[in-house]
């Protein structure tokens, strides 16, 4: 079964920068799609970004500016620079693996909590 891990979580103040790695296991194939989501207290999980195995990515409009995302074909890991870290990014940020063409599946790893204090 294939496992996400997410890791580069944690506490910075704003106008920092971190960057987040996923990590994945159990699979022989490079995924379709890879991407991030964000879920804060008491909202819905959205979009932050996204990069098919083409390069081709996608990103949340209000965060084109300050995120970018990027992938390792070979090793199917995906990673999100981010910069200008604002107290409204606060967030657990999920990683996920998407199928689309040939296989079809949707994989997602456990969170890594991001916090940005004012």
């Amino acid at each position: 079964q294939v496992q996400l891990v997410e890791s580069g979580g944690g506490l910075v103040q704003a106008g920092g920068s971190l960057r987040l790695s996923c990590v994945s296991s159990g699979s022989t194939f490079s995924f379709d799609a890879m991407g991030w989501y964000r879920q804060a207290p008491g909202k819905p999980r959205d979009l932050v970004a996204t990069i098919t195995s083409g390069g081709s990515t996608n990103y949340a409009d209000s965060l084109k500016g300050r995120f970018t995302i990027s992938r390792d074909n070979t090793e199917n890991t995906v990673y999100l620079q981010m910069n200008s870290l604002k107290p409204e990014d606060t967030a657990v940020y999920y990683c996920n693996a998407n199928g689309f063409y040939y296989r079809r599946y949707n994989y997602w790893g456990q969170g890594t909590q991001v916090t940005v204090s004012s």
